[in-house]
């Protein structure tokens, strides 16, 4: 029988096992949720990773199968566990090893007061795992799981999907100046004009990485790391939330999010928050995940999801 003692400590081992996996990839310098791979992953498309029924996967799964496709060469979108395999009358290679992603969820449970006598409900929090494998480490899938993304088109000039959807976000986006950045005071993201940045992809990541920082708002999300200065810890998770958001829309806007300037520098800051805290890059990438939510639930966007639609 499994104590409560034994069942923490398996979920923080599982923090930590995910956690260790991030840094390994920071300390390379690679950010994981950026593009390390080369044009012909994905036919050069950067894409969530998807469940066995064409469903993206979210948050530190997102993150993490990411991770997984890099390192071990996969370029193809789908994953799925053993059982799943075999229901679509496929079969995992002997000698595969999977890969390992997580739920998260809480279970009531009630308690009595000892001062009132009075019973509470408590909902305790947990994380399982499971394992799953990419589809070209199963044989006999259907033709389907093979089939490889459409090539992307050459790049506009401008970005229309990606202006629509900024657009209906309907956020307070200025120009002019040299500097992006998100003003708290004034609500208002300001933005270099578009003339000065190298392409359109450059463009549309830079705003999505602000306008993540414009969720944090207290009139949305109400976002707080208690940042007190610059390159605190406080501000290195908020950079961190707006890093992963950015990366999470640009998946689903079919965007290349590219390398900052400033990488070097947010890397080092990153990883001290990680080795300090195990939980840090689930919480990041939840909180990344809420901030894309709900740019898309306010845009009234349809852009969510395996296939890029209509913004």
């Amino acid at each position: 029988m499994k104590t409560e003692s034994t069942v923490a400590a398996a979920r923080s081992d599982l923090y930590q096992r995910i956690t260790d996996q991030i840094v390994r990839e920071l300390e390379r310098g690679v950010a994981p949720w950026r593009k390390p791979w080369d044009a012909s992953h994905l036919a050069g498309r950067v894409m969530r990773p998807l469940r066995h029924n064409g469903v993206p996967y979210n948050g530190i799964n997102t993150i993490v199968l990411w991770c997984e496709a890099v390192e071990r060469g996969f370029d193809a979108p789908h994953w799925m566990t053993f059982r799943q395999a075999l229901e679509l009358g496929g079969h995992v290679r002997k000698g595969e090893k999977g890969s390992l992603v997580v739920y998260a969820n809480a279970i009531n449970r009630s308690e009595i007061d000892e001062a009132t006598g009075e019973e509470t409900a408590r909902a305790i929090p947990y994380l399982k795992s499971y394992t799953v494998f990419n589809v070209a480490q199963i044989e006999g899938l259907p033709e389907q799981y093979r089939a490889k993304p459409a090539p992307r088109s050459e790049p506009l000039p401008r970005i229309e999907r990606a202006d629509r959807f900024f657009a209906a976000t309907k956020a307070d986006i200025r120009h002019g100046g040299d500097r992006a950045y998100y003003a708290a005071g004034s609500d208002h993201i300001q933005m270099p004009p578009f003339e000065c940045f190298r392409d359109a992809e450059s463009y549309a990541a830079t705003l999505a990485h602000e306008l993540t920082h414009w969720t944090k708002h207290t009139s949305r999300l109400g976002r707080e790391f208690g940042r007190k200065r610059w390159g605190d810890e406080g501000y290195a998770m908020e950079e961190l939330v707006a890093e992963l958001g950015a990366a999470f829309l640009c998946a689903d806007l079919d965007l290349t999010l590219d390398i900052r300037d400033d990488h070097a520098a947010y890397l080092s800051q990153w990883l001290a928050v990680l080795k300090r805290d195990n939980r840090a890059i689930f919480a990041a990438a939840a909180h990344a995940q809420r901030a894309a939510d709900f740019l898309y639930r306010h845009s009234g966007s349809k852009c969510m999801g395996p296939t890029i639609k209509e913004c």
